[in-house]
């Protein structure tokens, strides 16, 4: 099958921003599809589609870095560039530390832009090469202890460091350790493709779970 078009979506609420950045990415012959809410995107949005998402942190409904955490649970690996008005540069931080591919503060140069979105896409096209290799990934799953599996499972469906921690009966700092291991050893560069990883491993003859 022929790999499909990179797609570069782009999320704000604001008309002339969607609108100048579409038209900027249409003079680099990329195509893109303008949406004006997080909620829209959610419920259009194929995980298989190649590209990459330029966000804006704060909208109206549900926000920037809400959306992000929905695409992390869902293992969308689509690589996001935040876009910040002022101000909010720390919820881009946060954003950064959940996984955001980068982030620009308005108002940025569109060369700046350009420049991110090249190398978003590289990185999807990265990831998903990665992703693709179905029987490594059940290697590197088999390579993992009972209690790294068990980390795992808990990382995957979204529990925080403590509450895994009081799951398992052991300490915090212990489960920092086996949850960097299972990344190691999975090759997982963030939770989202992790989540993503397990999700194609359970669409597999003898799958895990």
């Amino acid at each position: 099958m022929k790999d499909r078009p990179a797609l570069i979506f782009i999320v704000d609420d604001d008309d002339a921003v969607r609108n100048s950045i579409r038209l900027l990415m249409k003079s680099l012959g990329l195509a893109t599809r303008p949406l004006s809410t997080a909620q829209e995107f959610l419920s259009t949005y194929d995980p298989q589609q190649p590209g990459c998402l330029i966000l804006d942190v704060r909208m109206p409904g549900m926000s920037g870095l809400e959306l992000q955490q929905q695409l992390n649970m869902r293992g969308a690996i689509i690589p996001v560039i935040f876009i910040t008005g002022h101000g909010d540069v720390p919820m881009a931080v946060e954003a950064m530390q959940q996984g955001a591919f980068d982030f620009l503060q308005k108002p940025f140069r569109d060369q700046d832009l350009i420049e991110r979105v090249q190398r978003a896409l590289a990185k999807d096209q990265s990831n998903r090469a990665e992703l693709s290799e179905q029987a490594k990934v059940r290697e590197r799953f088999e390579s993992l202890t009972p209690r790294e599996r068990e980390v795992l499972a808990l990382v995957t469906s979204g529990k925080p460091n403590k509450v895994m921690a009081a799951d398992l009966n052991v300490s915090q700092r212990t489960v920092e350790i086996h949850r960097a291991r299972v990344m190691e050893k999975m090759h997982a560069s963030s939770l989202a493709q992790l989540v993503r990883m397990m999700m194609d491993l359970e669409e597999l003859p003898g799958s895990v779970g």
